[in-house]
């Protein structure tokens, strides 16, 4: 095995961390942001639309830029350095308006950053010889649990909502300048060339599908998942318990992730994954108790966990290149995960809640109906 391969493994998992946990702690940041500018549910779907939009504007391009800037590893280190800085804007908007922006500009990296750092993981697993992805992910939802503490501690600690964000950004490009000498150059090949927006290849039709949908759920874990317990009268600080209780199953799922994977094969965990996560939306929509909803948000992380590394690593094999697999499958995933926060937005404000988590709940189910069609993979 080439030496400076672990080296990279570690760099890459590190940015997947700090990616977890600037992303993490945006979910704290949501409810005191909402608050602070007088947002309706309405008003603030509007700013995750434009996050929305953002992020599938960069999505597409994504392989080809990633290319353009000599391979995967310097795209992933530069899309490192990238994040931070959008991530401190949103909190810092003074009205609506400039947080639409910011948000937008915001959704713009994350997508740059996810779409780069999976591609560079789907070179190094293949280098590795063996299934890893999911410990590359794991690392995702570790800095979202860390995060999501951090952010709630600086809720505990009352720092102004406007610098919310500062120590996080912080936190997170000082680890991302800390490990990009070590990332190592990825998969530089120069690929046929592809259009600019497209859909996805046949071959990978149902991974886009159902990753879309699983990733609704994920995305309102991160954007509302608070703002529920909230809404059911529990401080900003407590609330903060549903998102974690989604990450700290998240992480212990993908520890195992890459064993469980290399047992039962990547069709059976997509689909039994689905199952559980729709388990747990229904169970928070249908009784909505402090303990209940942190249960059941723990059932969806648990569900989750893998099927998101099982879709990028199956779709990197099937595509026509790794960055071009995962930045199809992302654009549509990326699609639900960004969609759908403002679609709950725009049910919650005529139906309360409740109705929004029941959308992403049926979604979920509908992921799990799909994935009986995926044929048996390791």
């Amino acid at each position: 095995m080439n030496h400076s391969l672990p080296a990279a493994r570690w760099a890459t998992f590190s940015l997947f961390v700090a990616n977890g946990f600037g992303f993490g702690a945006w979910a704290t940041g949501l409810a005191p942001l909402k608050a602070m500018l007088s947002l309706t549910a309405a008003s603030l779907s509007l700013a995750l639309v434009a996050m929305s939009i953002g992020g599938l504007i960069a999505m597409q391009p994504a392989s080809r830029l990633i290319q353009r800037l000599g391979g995967t590893g310097r795209a992933t280190g530069l899309a490192s350095i990238a994040f931070p800085v959008a991530l401190a804007l949103p909190l810092l908007a003074p009205n609506l308006y400039v947080l639409i922006a910011a948000c937008a500009l915001l959704g713009g990296t994350l997508c740059l950053m996810d779409v780069a750092m999976n591609a560079h993981a789907s070179q190094i697993e293949s280098d590795w010889g063996s299934a890893i992805m999911s410990s590359f992910h794991a690392g995702f939802s570790l800095g979202g649990l860390l995060g999501t503490g951090f952010g709630a501690l600086l809720l505990v600690l009352h720092l102004p909502t406007h610098f919310l964000m500062l120590p996080v950004a912080a936190v997170v490009l000082v680890l991302s300048l800390a490990v990009l000498r070590f990332l190592g150059p990825g998969d530089t090949a120069q690929h046929e060339a592809q259009p600019l927006f497209r859909l996805p290849e046949r071959a990978i039709w149902g991974l886009a599908a159902i990753l879309t949908l699983c990733f609704m759920s994920e995305g309102a874990m991160a954007d509302w998942s608070g703002i529920y317990l909230t809404s059911l009268g529990e401080t900003p600080a407590r609330a903060a318990a549903g998102y974690a209780a989604f990450s700290a199953t998240m992480v212990l799922g993908r520890v195992f992730g890459d064993l469980i994977v290399r047992r039962f094969g990547r069709a059976l965990v997509i689909g039994a994954g689905c199952a559980l996560a729709a388990s747990g939306l229904i169970l928070a929509t249908l009784m909505p108790q402090f303990f209940v909803i942190v249960g059941g948000f723990a059932l969806v992380g648990a569900g989750l966990a893998n099927i998101v590394p099982c879709v990028f690593s199956t779709a990197a094999q099937r595509a026509s290149s790794p960055a071009a697999g995962i930045a199809e499958v992302s654009s549509a995933g990326f699609g639900g995960f960004l969609s759908g926060p403002p679609l709950i937005g725009a049910v919650a404000a005529r139906h309360g809640m409740r109705a929004g988590i029941g959308v992403i709940a049926v979604a979920a189910t509908l992921a799990a109906l799909l994935s009986l069609r995926l044929k048996p993979q390791k």
